[in-house]
């Protein structure tokens, strides 16, 4: 094996050939382009009927609602003031330990409102308290 011998007017090469590069990308990329629509087809399949049962309701979370006025609601029946509804809050948690809150609140409600809401729930012993909101 001979080797050539450089001349002061030639330069080694630097470059790097990228055509086999790119030809593979290209490759590459047809083969996603054709997968890419097989993988979001779902599955069709008929599921079975069954009969409609009824959710538990004890394990349902609390709705403690108030709306712009300052009224407050507990699982939509009116409560009158925050001292009334700390015994109720109470009374719920003694029947279940693992009681939740869900808070609806107005948006239109005032914060000092919902702060003294959520300083009530506290107290009554309730930790799981969640706001309640829509997407917009």
């Amino acid at each position: 094996m001979a080797f050539k011998p450089q001349s002061e007017n030639e330069s080694a090469m630097s470059e790097i050939n990228v055509t086999p590069l790119v030809d593979v990308m290209l490759v590459l990329v047809i083969i996603l382009l054709v997968t890419a629509p097989l993988l979001t087809q779902s599955v069709h399949v008929k599921l079975p009927k069954t009969a409609e049962t009824a959710a538990n309701v004890e394990d349902q979370p609390l709705q403690l609602g108030i709306d712009a006025a300052g009224n407050i609601t507990l699982n939509k029946q009116k409560i009158d003031s925050l001292a009334a509804l700390e015994p109720v809050l109470k009374n719920e948690l003694a029947k279940n330990k693992e009681v939740a809150v869900h808070l609806y609140a107005d948006q239109a409600s005032v914060y000092k409102k919902i702060a003294e809401i959520m300083a009530t729930v506290q107290h009554a012993g309730i930790s799981k308290i969640a706001f309640v909101t829509v997407e917009e």
